[in-house]
């Protein structure tokens, strides 16, 4: 079977983009610590950072807040005295 050309044989793994290429995303600061972000991260700046918001994930620290309702109908609904 021919090697598939695909235009990247002088591109290798782990080096990084020139300084003339634009980044696809908006720089942004980190955050976790606000500092500048990397790509191998993004939008983090570090892998402790990365690790600290997963921890913050799986732990239940993040986590949207939910009124349940207890299935009772409130005052001024229907009641069945129509």
């Amino acid at each position: 079977m021919p090697d598939r050309d695909d235009g990247n044989k002088d591109r290798k793994e782990g080096v990084a983009a020139p300084d003339n290429v634009e980044p696809l995303r908006p720089a942004r600061p980190c955050p976790i610590c606000g500092k500048s972000s990397i790509r191998k991260y993004h939008p983090f700046c570090s892998k402790h950072c990365a690790d600290i918001d997963l921890h913050r994930w799986l732990s239940g620290s993040y986590a949207i807040p939910v009124v349940e309702e207890d299935g009772s109908v409130p005052d001024g609904g229907e009641n069945g005295d129509g």
